[in-house]
C-alpha cells in the first residue's frame, strides 16, 4: 500500500475553519481547535434562527396589523375573523405592509372586514 501524505488536505480544511471563524474575538479566529468549536457552534445558532425570524417577523406583522385595524376601530381577532368571512385571501405580510405604507387602502379592506362582521 502506497503512503498517503496528508498535510494539503489538512491545511486545506483548517485554513477553510479559520476563513469561517474571522472577526471571532480572541483565539476563536486563530487557534484552529477554538476556531472549529465557535464555527461548529455558530452554524447551529444560524440553523435555529434562520427559523426564528420566521417567528419574529410575523409577531411583528401581528403587531402592525393590530395597531393599525385598532384605528379603524376592530381589534385584531374581529378584523381577521371579518377578513375570513369576506372572502379576502390577503397574508399577514401583504396586510402589515398595506397597514404601514398604504394606510387608504387598509382602511378599506377594513371597512370590507367591519360589513362582512355585521352581515354575519
Amino acid at each position: 500500500m502506497p503512503r498517503v501524505k496528508r498535510a494539503v488536505h489538512a491545511h486545506k480544511k483548517r485554513r477553510k475553519v479559520l476563513e469561517q471563524a474571522r472577526g471571532y474575538w480572541g483565539l476563536k479566529h486563530s487557534s484552529y481547535k477554538q476556531a472549529k468549536e465557535q464555527v461548529d457552534k455558530s452554524l447551529v445558532y444560524a440553523y435555529r434562527d434562520r427559523r426564528n425570524k420566521k417567528r419574529t417577523f410575523r409577531r411583528l406583522w401581528i403587531m402592525r396589523i393590530n395597531a393599525a385595524a385598532r384605528r379603524e376601530g376592530l381589534s385584531y381577532n374581529q378584523f381577521v375573523a371579518g377578513l375570513r368571512k369576506a372572502e379576502i385571501p390577503l397574508d399577514r405580510k401583504v396586510l402589515a405592509d398595506l397597514a404601514v405604507s398604504d394606510p387608504a387602502a387598509f382602511a378599506e379592506i377594513a371597512k370590507q372586514a367591519r360589513a362582512a362582521l355585521e352581515k354575519a
